[in-house]
């Protein structure tokens, strides 16, 4: 019914960062707290402005809160985020058949999102400030770890802030109270496929040397 969580002394971090995936198809078998406590461990490890900490994280198991972010979901991706994809061609590293099977997994997420057996709600508590630009270093670090801490123990994640199309609409359904907001949510269990090394393209199509365009000859 579940996978075997990864052994750790078999792999090394750089194994993990290259095939850490969006797993987008996850099996609704329960997870065990204990995966989730480690997981939640490893974003609280994570770097953030000044050492604030004022991150929070909601562990979401609730079918009924789930089912009601599920709608704001469902309408940005047919509102919004579907549109977009019709307008543009596969991203670098991919092609036509890998694009194709990434928007037929969005499309399956969004249908089973309430699915997924655990989502982590990854907030910030603003507390009476208002949310900056500056504000994401204090909580995707965060979000990076879980789902590297997900891959290393088996479990399927993937980083969705489609929700925040219909920000105030999806913060009421997740009953955040004044002060906290969402960034990001990441949906979690046990994966239907296997993990494999992720697709981005060339370096060099992506870093330059000393000033934006300039090549650097060691990614030639």
């Amino acid at each position: 019914m579940t996978t075997t969580p990864i052994d750790l002394s078999s792999q090394n971090v750089l194994d993990i960062l290259q095939t850490t995936r969006a797993m987008r198809r996850l099996k609704p078998d329960p997870v065990p707290d204990a995966l989730i406590v480690k997981i939640l461990e490893a974003g609280t490890s994570a770097a953030n402005g000044g050492n604030q900490q004022a991150w929070h994280f909601v562990v979401v198991k609730d079918m009924a809160i789930k089912k009601a972010v599920q709608v704001w979901y469902r309408k940005a991706l047919d509102e919004i985020v579907a549109p977009i994809h019709a307008a543009h061609g596969p991203p670098a590293g991919s092609n036509e058949a890998k694009y194709r099977r990434q928007l037929e997994a969005v499309e399956y997420l969004t249908e089973h999102y309430h699915e997924a057996p655990v989502w982590i709600v990854a907030c910030i508590n603003h507390g009476q400030s208002d949310p900056h630009r500056m504000d994401g270093a204090s909580i995707y670090p965060a979000v990076q770890n879980m789902l590297l801490a997900a891959r290393a123990l088996g479990l399927g994640a993937n980083l969705t802030t489609r929700h925040l199309c219909f920000e105030k609409e999806a913060q009421a359904a997740l009953e955040l109270p004044p002060g906290f907001v969402s960034y990001a949510i990441l949906p979690i269990g046990y994966p239907m496929g296997n993990f494999g090394a992720v697709g981005r393209g060339r370096l060099s199509d992506v870093v330059s040397l000393d000033r934006v365009g300039q090549p650097w000859s060691v990614l030639e």
